[in-house]
């Protein structure tokens, strides 16, 4: 997962493009980068670590331009180097950078195709350079530049890529191109700001980054949709890709986004807030008579469902772990080694919360669940009678591969485990799961239009459809162990 913003100004857009990067830093940890255009050149500054460590103020005083784009890195396909920062960069035809949040499923094919037959070179192991090299072919063969061209040419890669993808990318002499995969799984918000220049455009992962810099937010780039906004600030839009099922993914109504984001016209936030109503609801179906004392949160997405659980039940919610926000998201870190490590470095329990009682503890989602052991080993240490868990989403039991680290099916609790034994590994006194129906339930209430999901970590469907053979070609690049042998080499 990774987060992406392209904005259209009046001005030189860097300074927008760094804060709307902070906003979105909860997306990725690994790298960051910015690419401007100004006038025939392109200026772009990269590197591995947090946005606030990547920029100095002497590398954004030469990122000048009115159009530009930027990105921050959670790795999931390619390795964890220097060379694999976004945005890439082209120089045929015409100069081009682009960003992109998600995976591509076909990139070793598509690989081939663009060496053999576009005859361009990939230099990394990144789905992302493939992409741009694809879309710089494309735009190559319409033989001219302009925003009907460049929509040609969007048209051009959504026929060729296969997965789930949000781009953002600048071609000098045209302006700033935005296109999203035609299942819609990778959220794109566009957006617009009033100036006594003109009109602003931006278009980003989340809504928040436009809250924060005072854009209005328009609409969510269809599934599909390309659009191109001229260096002028002329916005042109048109669906480029044949119809296909809306399927967002759910996870980020679960976990990713921000809670003060929109989504595909559903807030974040009550999703979330449904989601924990629902499985307050299946609590009382299952265990009227429970003995639970306190409902505490693991923080800080179960925050929302949590405190909608503590409603349902009548129990009372209370805040039992203090947590570092100097150390990023476990979810995120490269590695079990560095989330085991993590854990008790972000999270300290209040004892006075957990003393003789029965405490059920509520959680996002659990992945491979090594984490959450630590966290009921802390309640317990911390003088909890009884801990239970809730997980605010379904057993995740199969490999996400639109863009979420979760690949290596033996790296998942839920994987070949029925839940009491899941409830053992865990050591919790009770485990309790939402089901995936009332998941989706809760994220529809918000867009009665939103038919179907990406829900294929809960249920093994993928809406894009799997080649055979890749499943296993993905779990040898991008389990723990490969990592760690990509890191040690």
């Amino acid at each position: 997962m990774c987060g992406i913003v392209g904005i259209v100004g009046n001005q030189n857009v860097a300074g927008q493009l760094y804060d709307g990067l902070t906003v979105l830093q909860h997306r990725g940890q690994d790298a960051a980068g910015i690419a401007t255009a100004d006038g025939t050149r392109l200026r772009v500054h990269k590197d591995n670590g947090l946005v606030r460590d990547v920029f100095s103020a002497k590398a954004m005083s030469v990122l000048e331009g009115r159009v530009g784009i930027a990105h921050c890195r959670y790795p999931t396909a390619g390795s964890e180097g220097m060379d694999e920062a976004q945005p890439f960069y082209v120089n045929s035809p015409y100069g081009i950078a682009l960003a992109h949040n998600g995976n591509l499923i076909n990139t070793e094919a598509l690989r081939q195709d663009v060496f053999a037959q576009d005859r361009r070179n990939i230099n990394t192991d990144s789905d992302s350079e493939v992409l741009l090299n694809v879309f710089a072919h494309e735009l190559d063969t319409q033989r001219t530049l302009s925003p009907e061209a460049a929509l040609r040419a969007v048209a051009g890669v959504h026929r060729r890529c296969k997965g789930g993808y949000a781009v953002v990318s600048v071609v000098l002499g045209l302006g700033l191109v935005a296109f999203r995969d035609p299942h819609g799984i990778r959220p794109l918000v566009l957006g617009k700001r009033e100036h006594n220049e003109g009109t602003e455009y931006i278009v980003a992962s989340e809504s928040a980054a436009l809250d924060i810099l005072g854009f209005t937010r328009i609409r969510d780039v269809a599934p599909g949709e390309g659009i191109v906004i001229t260096a002028r600030g002329e916005l042109f839009a048109q669906q480029c890709a044949e119809p296909q099922q809306h399927a967002p993914c759910i996870f980020e109504y679960v976990y990713f986004a921000r809670p003060d984001s929109m989504i595909d016209n559903v807030s974040v936030h009550k999703a979330r807030m449904r989601m924990g109503i629902k499985l307050g609801e299946k609590i009382l179906r299952l265990r009227p008579d429970h003995d639970i004392d306190t409902i505490i949160p693991i923080p800080d997405t179960s925050r929302d469902a949590a405190l909608e659980i503590s409603n349902v039940l009548g129990v009372k919610y209370r805040e039992g772990f203090i947590k570092n926000r100097y150390v990023g998201r476990t979810f995120i870190m490269p590695g079990q080694g560095e989330r085991v490590k993590s854990v008790r470095r972000k999270l300290n329990p209040i004892n006075l919360e957990f003393r003789n009682r029965v405490v059920l503890l509520v959680d996002d989602s659990i992945v491979r669940g090594t984490t959450s052991q630590q966290i009921v080993q802390m309640a317990r240490d911390a003088g909890a009678r009884k801990v239970y868990l809730a997980s605010a989403a379904p057993p995740v039991r199969y490999p996400n591969i639109y863009g979420i680290d979760m690949p290596a099916v033996e790296e998942l609790v839920a994987n070949a485990r029925s839940e009491e034994e899941i409830e053992k590994f865990l050591g919790v006194d009770w485990l309790v799961y939402q089901d995936i129906a009332d998941m989706e339930a809760a994220v529809r209430e918000g867009n009665r239009n939103l038919e179907k999901f990406d829900s294929s970590c809960f249920d093994g469907h993928y809406v894009t459809g799997i080649d055979p053979g890749y499943f296993e070609r993905i779990q040898q690049s991008r389990s723990d162990q490969a990592k760690l042998k990509r890191r040690a080499v």
